[in-house]
């Protein structure tokens, strides 16, 4: 059994631990800047950035279906505060959803098990950008959104790029985990 190094400390509980409070304190925070935060980050880890990485790790069927799942667990979540705040669903939600399983399919689609970053990359730009295009068409049918605006392009275009960016250097990084691991 390999001993615990100050390290697996850092990364393994100092850190989560410290993740875990901040996301407890901005959901607290009644400053408009952290609520738009909120969602934001939001929508670009669970919408975005988890279907895309199982995508790219595993395979367009993984990442589709974990693009359903995030995308329902989101759309739940979202709902449940539009009820709460204004007593109104949101056909946007919808675009959510089917935004979370595409992002997720087409990566995986196109990545192919790629170890690439570049394969990666250019998969993520695509999905996302293709990803986009259901929320930004539900949109245009908003009650919430008001209809689609360039700002609103903007916003729904630039986690998905974002995540196309980043994605690729985390899944290969667990990439690269799983290949030491077999060897050892």
């Amino acid at each position: 059994m390999e001993k615990w190094k100050i390290s697996d400390l850092v990364y393994g509980v100092l850190i989560p631990t410290v993740v875990g409070f901040t996301i407890i304190g901005i959901e607290m925070s009644s400053s408009p800047l952290f609520i738009g935060l909120k969602y934001t980050l939001l929508e670009a880890i669970v919408v975005v950035g988890v279907p895309m990485l199982v995508g790219l790790i595993w395979n367009q069927w993984a990442g589709g279906t974990a693009g359903f799942i995030m995308g329902s667990f989101y759309g739940l979540y979202f709902s449940d505060q539009l009820c709460a705040a204004q007593n109104l669903g949101d056909i946007s939600l919808l675009g959510n959803l089917v935004s979370a399983m595409l992002i997720g399919y087409i990566a995986g689609a196109l990545n192919k098990r790629s170890d690439s970053y570049r394969r990666m990359l250019i998969s993520g730009i695509i999905a996302g950008t293709v990803a986009s295009l259901p929320l930004l068409f539900t949109s245009q049918y908003s009650k919430v959104l008001g209809g689609l605006t360039v700002g609103g392009a903007v916003l729904a275009l630039l986690p998905r790029i974002f995540a196309a960016v980043v994605m690729p250097l985390i899944a290969r990084a667990f990439l690269r985990h799983a290949a030491k691991q077999e060897t050892s």
